[in-house]
């Protein structure tokens, strides 16, 4: 984690939750730098950005490297490679990914993260919540989903948020294009749809990696966790930003509970 100079150290937990839902109206606002500090504290400055480094890095990578790479995330990898590289984040070595390293070498990295998380990005006791979204339709479904997605501790809202931009924009290059000069641009042909079916089971987990029964899902639960996953890919912008509407209610319960914090936002402002 990390923390600003402009924290706030004795809220309540009900206000430390509203202020979070406020930090996420402000996406554009999100710094890779951090500062790292001991205590947990909650910034206002508004939010660091707790991402791992190996995820941001791989997205990096892939963004700049691989957006042309027909079939990223589905060709094989160098299982030898991917270890070392693992290792060498496992060790905190500050790995460089650059043009030399190949693509679905660091595609496989990224998966397998996701996948070994002790608790998954979404996390397990939100499993069920997520999947029965998949039932719904419309403004519904996405008015459910933004809200469970405030629920997420900050690192995994930070990640998925990264996460899901990321994957929007591999997305965005699945199809042949053409150059100005007329020159045929490959596509990766990895459209949401089969985003959703590789990353799907590593974001969403019933049970962790490794149990009984963990890689035992019937068709319903992973017909439901792609469903979920496109419609987190292709709304991520939207579903990470607060309304003015909810703001306003989240200001006002502030006003009630701990106008200190309203004097000291106004001011801020």
């Amino acid at each position: 984690g990390g923390m600003s100079v402009d924290s706030i150290t004795d809220l309540s937990d009900n206000a430390s939750k509203l202020l979070e839902a406020l930090q996420l109206s402000h996406p554009h606002e999100l710094d890779p730098r951090r500062i790292l500090g001991k205590k947990k504290t909650l910034s206002l400055n508004p939010i660091t950005w707790q991402v791992p480094r190996i995820v941001d890095r791989c997205c990096t990578h892939i963004e700049t490297h691989g957006l042309q790479t027909v079939g990223i995330f589905r060709v094989g990898s160098s299982k030898k490679r991917v270890q070392q590289l693992r290792e060498e984040f496992d060790q905190g070595l500050d790995v460089f990914l650059d043009e030399h390293q190949s693509v679905h070498d660091v595609a496989a990295l990224l998966k397998e993260f996701l996948r070994d998380m002790p608790d998954s990005l979404i996390p397990r006791e939100l499993y069920g919540a997520f999947l029965s979204t998949a039932t719904m339709e419309g403004p519904a479904q996405l008015d459910a989903l933004q809200l469970l997605l405030f629920l997420l501790p900050p690192c995994h809202s930070d990640t998925l948020h990264r996460l899901l931009s990321f994957l929007g924009e591999v997305a965005r290059h699945a199809e042949h294009s053409w150059d100005p000069d007329g020159r045929e641009i490959p596509g990766n042909k990895m459209t949401v749809s089969n985003l959703a079916t590789v990353f799907g089971p590593n974001i969403l987990q019933k049970e962790k990696p490794g149990e009984k029964d963990a890689g035992a899902l019937n068709f319903e639960d992973s017909a439901a966790i792609i469903l979920v996953l496109q419609r987190l890919i292709e709304h991520h912008q939207t579903l990470f930003m607060v309304s003015p509407e909810m703001q306003s209610d989240v200001l006002r319960r502030l006003f009630q509970t701990d106008p200190d914090v309203i004097d000291y936002l106004l001011r801020r402002k």
